[in-house]
């Protein structure tokens, strides 16, 4: 009976998605290292609580086949900040570390702008007027 559910599970693996952008924060990653890890002799793995695996592989399942976002369908691809998804996408690999400039937080603009020297870490330019 653990061949057919380390199978199952392999299958799962396989069908997950993986996203490149994320390396070591990726669901589909640690999914396979879980799966390797719980099953290491492969099909003749003993698993000491079959229905506690059973409950797992049919939760993974349901999450893999978007069952729940199809059963709760939201009305607007937002949150509640008013970020769309393609933003939360940019946020989440971490290449917000290269804004430009004028898109930094409002305190450091203030900071450069009302300081009486001129900030380390930016080049010095001329005042505006």
């Amino acid at each position: 009976m653990s061949a057919t559910r380390y199978r199952r599970f392999l299958r799962l693996c396989e069908e997950w998605p993986r996203d490149e952008s994320k390396k070591t924060q990726d669901l589909g990653t640690v999914l396979r290292q879980r799966v390797a890890a719980a099953f290491r002799e492969g099909e003749n793995t003993q698993i000491s609580d079959p229905e506690k695996c059973d409950q797992m592989y049919e939760s993974l399942a349901r999450i893999n086949s978007n069952y729940y976002r199809q059963r709760f369908p939201r009305v607007r691809d937002t949150s509640f900040t008013g970020v769309t998804v393609e933003e939360c996408k940019v946020l989440l690999t971490g290449s917000m570390q290269h804004m430009d400039e004028e898109k930094k937080g409002l305190w450091k603009t203030l900071m450069k702008r009302f300081s009486s020297k001129p900030p380390e870490d930016s080049p010095e330019k001329a005042p505006e007027k």
